[in-house]
């Protein structure tokens, strides 16, 4: 199996609702299997992307909203085996035990560093004992765990690798990755029909589901049908209508990309709609996808997992762009002018939190997108010398990871201060 092949196949991972409150429920479900004893008191200590996008993000199989009751649902009825579908199961017995304990103030969630980089800290205090478990730069990786204050495990080799280490996508070259794509065996890269298979298994959800309202209106708008002659409402449709069911917490997941459901419904769904309109083959879609995703990680490697910029629309966003070219016949050039395109547009959009906001930033980003791309296959491109784009996609690609960090962490205090504010 080719590297890129096995960089992809690592970083898909299926997640149910938002990431954050997933990671944030499995830390503590965690702790808690290392002490037992009546609880007294769950604390958490978040990185600032954490703290944010589960703020006020829907929980899979509730009704309730962000930090504290993600970490009361850990505690009460996570299953840590499950990993980020750890949630999968809640009743509404457990949501009724969860939101005692919130109110009784066992559960204090503390805002740490102010960091693109993943962290939490998940105590759990009880009348027997204490344990914490540490997770650091992605969502499920326990770097520490101690009870009573003695550390039965560590992962003493985290900080070094993150500090030193240069991610394995950033060796190739955009050539490099577009000639993947174009000539990886498909049978290497069919495992990707499983993003597939989640991801339109949680849009039906959402045309199901009473509880959306943009994925109705965006039915309506597509002529109430889900694969109509508009290729670009069809493709809105599919992908925000994933989008919106995942940030509400309906109860399918989505299979992730760079540690987030909503960068792996966008880099896929807007392809899937492509393809059935223009009948494209399977093959053409799986292999535009493992570009699509290949450029996603390669900007988000650069601005970090979390971060005050909306890695969704623009990273994701730029990859899929990347991908409905290669299904159009896009060459090198192309690509390269659809990734000056996406820098010059959207670039800007911040995170506020994995919230229904995520919806329009979403449909944001298949809008620019689709223009990025119409305007690249006519030749039509920002130029290199024009404002953050680089003599190379390389280095444009890196230059929009910057913007989000280090460029914006101050954005990321003054985003956390007003939302705190309400």
């Amino acid at each position: 199996m080719k590297e890129l092949t096995k960089l992809i196949c690592s970083d898909m991972r299926p997640a149910l609702g938002v990431t954050e409150p997933g990671a944030i429920a499995f830390a503590v479900a965690k702790a808690k299997e290392h002490v037992s004893g009546e609880l007294e008191e769950v604390r958490l200590v978040l990185n600032s992307g954490m703290y944010k996008n589960a703020f006020t993000c829907g929980i899979p199989n509730s009704h309730e909203v962000g930090n504290e009751h993600a970490a009361a649902l850990g505690f009460v009825a996570a299953n840590a085996k499950k990993g980020l579908e750890c949630l999968d199961g809640v009743t509404a017995a457990d949501n009724r035990k969860a939101r005692e304990l919130v109110k009784a103030g066992r559960i204090n969630v503390d805002l740490g560093d102010i960091s693109s980089r993943i962290h939490i800290l998940a105590e759990v205090k009880t009348s027997e004992g204490q344990a914490t478990v540490t997770i650091r730069d992605s969502h499920t990786h326990i770097t520490e765990i101690t009870e009573n204050g003695k550390t039965v495990y560590a992962d003493e080799s985290s900080d070094k690798t993150f500090a030193d280490r240069k991610p394995a996508i950033h060796r190739y070259t955009l050539r490099q990755l577009l000639r993947y794509a174009q000539t990886v065996p498909v049978d290497e890269i069919r495992f990707i029909n499983k993003a597939y298979d989640l991801n339109l298994a949680l849009f039906e959800q959402a045309l199901e589901s009473r509880r959306t309202s943009f994925s109705h209106h965006l039915y309506k708008k597509n002529g109430q049908r889900i694969i109509s002659d508009n290729e670009q409402l069809s493709a809105s449709l599919l992908c925000n209508a994933a989008i919106e069911a995942r940030v509400l917490g309906l109860s399918r997941p989505a299979m992730s990309i760079t540690g987030s459901g909503a960068h792996g419904i966008i880099a896929t769904l807007p392809l899937y709609a492509s393809a059935r309109v223009n009948h494209y083959s399977e093959e053409q879609l799986l292999r535009a996808t493992a570009l699509s995703y290949l450029v996603c990680m390669y900007i988000k490697e650069y601005s970090g997992k979390l971060s005050a910029f909306c890695g969704c629309a623009i990273a994701a966003g730029t990859g899929m762009a990347c991908g409905l070219a290669f299904l159009k016949g896009g060459t090198l050039k192309t690509l390269a002018s659809v990734i000056q395109n996406m820098a010059s547009s959207i670039t800007g959009m911040i995170c506020d939190g994995g919230n229904h906001g995520c919806t329009m930033k979403g449909i944001v980003a298949v809008d620019a997108a689709y223009q990025a791309v119409d305007f690249a296959l006519a030749g039509i491109a920002i130029g290199k010398t024009h404002g953050i784009n680089g003599q190379s996609a390389e280095q444009t690609m890196r230059n929009i990871g910057r913007i989000a960090s280090p460029g914006m962490v101050e954005t990321e205090d003054v985003i956390l201060n007003i939302m705190r504010e309400k």
